[in-house]
């Protein structure tokens, strides 16, 4: 076989759609290429070069991507008159999806599968690797192949498996497919991961930590089977939409029956990942003291609430040595390297295109006084979700969703030395809100509420820049315009600032925790909850056979570790007995931990919760309200700008009409169109 691997041929039709062949500048054999060590390493380099794609990215800064980390948690708005959040939000959007992502993802995926699946058919072949070294390569592939696959379905839904390369000399007409089951994409993404694992190491070396481990592949296969086993892929998806989901011959794509055994498989997944013993939570140690050069970016530990069974005991029983706050925030802020998180299982680093890295994203959420963007900001639904010092509810918690179940009200007053007596539990400067005095220590690391401090400690005194600033989000302020009078801390380094012009140059460089053992340890809980019944499953190696079961004490190795860093109180007994409440608090969880990781939106659809929650109204602070009226500021109020709505074609996005013209064996998803 012959391929034109030439940088100035311009390839039409398929050819061009399955371009694998860029890289090269001469004419050779397909055997040339497999044949020669640093152009096989080039083709699978062109291989992960989509992945580092803007629209493929887990967490984006919203500008051009497919933000799929802003949901009902997190909002974003836009300096250029339009209001792509809403858009976002209320599914006003077409065929070709926000920013074209409907094409570009499905483009993208596909070629990197070609790429890799190219790969795989040669690699065995290339004697310039010795055993080990071609293993590695093949399983790097297969976690590509997986990977990809895995990313169409999460957004699109069942979609055409190709298990071979395409012959790119073929007309659209000879390579038409019709869509898979979903199980069978789940099938065959598991065999590739299952194949993957088999062949990647255990460890990377600091110069390839970008690369997938064993723990990688297994972890991502925790995640798809996760999905597999929830509400919407696994026979209770509404069946007015379900019957629609149909492939080019009309049969259904989802499962008409729930089977709860897929619950287990999800379960066993997860506990392989946690017999590797390679991951633990990554913790930061107590700090008896503040830091004595700066002591308001580095404070003295605070001792969370008394808890009879975890205060008095060392990490991982108890929280007598570490500190919740900085452990949690060191994990997103740029002050833990990579090679030194044991949490992280898989990340892009900062191998991301265009303004999609964590740089740009943390621009978009530093405030005008650190010469920020000032757009990105939290919802009181998500301030809401996060818990008091005492693990209790914030009180007024969803009152303006018509959920407060404990009929309070939203604190009122300030902070000041004076009330500072009666709040052991933080240490918010005076003039804040006591609605944020005395909550849990995530809170602290990941919102940034009026009147906080941002510490951009990098700051250059030439350019009439200091430190240590505090930033109000009332009207007439220099960061008054956030949309929800909120901001968002997650992702912003103590040192972090933007220099002139928007230069992000002085942003600290962040990778991005696209899977962390924390995401891990919540599957497995969220599995187990919804055992009925024992099950036999065997790991992942088929090496033993585990016993998958729901028992509180198996709930509490996937629950209580969580907990344990976050400085909180266990569960109550009544909660790890019935399911149901099992259930509402690790949504919640999930929902706090994972905080704009990019899964809030993907879970509350396979919950089937996206009908009700996506479509409630947002709320934030009044920001028409000056200092002076501060009182009705912390008054909460719906934000117009962001119009919310639910219908049933937003379960999965839609296919592009390119993709739909291309293929003529593609059906298209419900409530969508086909090209006319």
């Amino acid at each position: 076989m012959a391929l034109i691997l030439s940088g100035g041929a311009a390839l039409t039709g398929c050819a061009d759609y399955l371009d694998t062949d860029y890289l090269f500048k001469e004419r050779m054999t397909i055997e040339d290429i497999f044949s020669n060590r640093d152009y096989t390493n080039e083709w699978l380099a062109g291989a992960y070069n989509f992945y580092g794609n803007k629209h493929l990215q887990e967490i984006c800064s919203q500008e051009g991507g497919s933000p799929f980390n802003f949901s009902d948690d997190m909002a974003y708005g836009d300096n250029w008159g339009s209001n792509r959040y809403g858009s976002w939000r209320n599914g006003s959007y077409g065929e070709s999806g926000l920013n074209d992502n409907s094409k570009q993802v499905w483009q993208l995926c596909y070629k990197g599968i070609n790429q890799a699946q190219v790969f795989l058919q040669y690699i065995d072949g290339n004697m310039q690797f010795n055993d080990v070294e071609r293993a590695d390569l093949r399983g790097q592939a297969y976690f590509l192949v997986a990977y990809y696959y895995w990313h169409l379905l999460r957004m699109f839904g069942p979609i055409p498996l190709l298990k071979e390369p395409v012959d790119y000399l073929q007309s659209y007409d000879e390579i038409s497919h019709s869509r898979n089951t979903y199980d069978e994409c789940v099938e065959y993404i598991n065999e590739c991961l299952l194949k993957s694992a088999r062949d990647l190491p255990l460890r990377r070396s600091l110069q390839d930590l970008a690369r997938p481990t064993r723990g990688a592949a297994l972890g991502l296969r925790a995640r798809v089977l996760l999905y597999a086993a929830s509400p919407l892929m696994n026979g209770e998806a509404p069946e007015a939409y379900a019957a629609q989901l149909i492939d080019y011959d009309g049969k259904r794509l989802l499962p008409t029956e729930k089977d709860e055994s897929k619950w287990a498989k999800a379960a066993a997944a997860a506990k392989d990942v946690m017999n590797l013993q390679v991951y633990s939570l990554h913790v930061a140690s107590r700090r008896s003291t503040a830091d004595a050069v700066n002591p308001l970016a580095f404070p003295a530990t605070i001792e969370p609430v008394y808890d009879e069974k975890f205060s008095n005991l060392a990490w991982p029983d108890g929280w007598m040595n570490i500190d919740p706050m900085e452990s949690y925030r060191q994990i997103f802020n740029g002050e833990l390297a990579a090679n030194q998180n044991k949490e992280l299982i898989f990340s892009h680093l900062q191998n991301c295109s265009g303004d999609n890295n964590l740089r740009r994203l943390t621009f978009n959420q530093m405030p005008a006084e650190a010469k920020g963007r000032n757009t990105n900001c939290m919802t009181i639904k998500q301030l809401d979700a996060y818990y008091m010092a005492d693990a209790t509810n914030a009180p007024g918690k969803d009152k303006e969703l018509g959920r407060n179940t404990d009929d309070t009200e939203r604190l009122t007053g300030y902070m000041s030395s004076e009330v500072r007596k009666n709040y052991k539990y933080c240490d918010i400067p005076d003039g804040v809100s006591l609605q944020f005095a005395n909550r849990e220590p995530r809170f602290y690391a990941s919102v940034a509420y009026s009147g906080s401090i941002w510490h951009m400690l990098d700051y250059d005194e030439t350019l009439d820049e200091e430190p240590d600033v505090q930033v109000f989000y009332y009207r007439g302020k220099l960061s008054g315009g956030l949309a929800t009078g909120i901001g968002i801390k997650k992702y912003v380094g103590p040192y972090d600032i933007v220099g002139a012009h928007s230069d992000v140059g002085r942003i600290r460089n962040k990778y991005t925790p696209d899977m962390r053992y924390a995401e891990i340890l919540l599957i497995y809980a969220e599995a187990l909850n919804e055992l009925s019944v024992s099950y036999d499953v065997k790991s992942w190696d088929g090496s033993t056979t585990y016993s998958i079961s729901r028992t509180p004490d198996e709930l509490k190795k996937g629950i209580q570790p969580i907990r344990i860093r976050a400085g909180l109180h266990d569960y109550t007994d009544a909660v790890y007995s019935e399911p149901a409440l099992f259930r509402d608090k690790l949504k919640r969880e999930r929902q706090i931990e994972l905080f704009a990781e990019g899964h809030r939106y993907f879970d509350l659809r396979r919950w089937l919760d996206a009908e009700v929650e996506e479509s409630t109204i947002v709320y934030g602070y009044n920001t028409q309200c000056t200092e002076k009226m501060r009182d009705l500021f912390y008054v909460p109020v719906a934000i117009q700008s962001f119009p919310c709505a639910f219908s049933q074609k937003m379960w999965f996005w839609p296919i592009h009409h390119d993709e739909l013209r291309r293929n003529k064996r593609l059906t298209q998803n419900p409530g969508w169109t086909y090209p006319q």
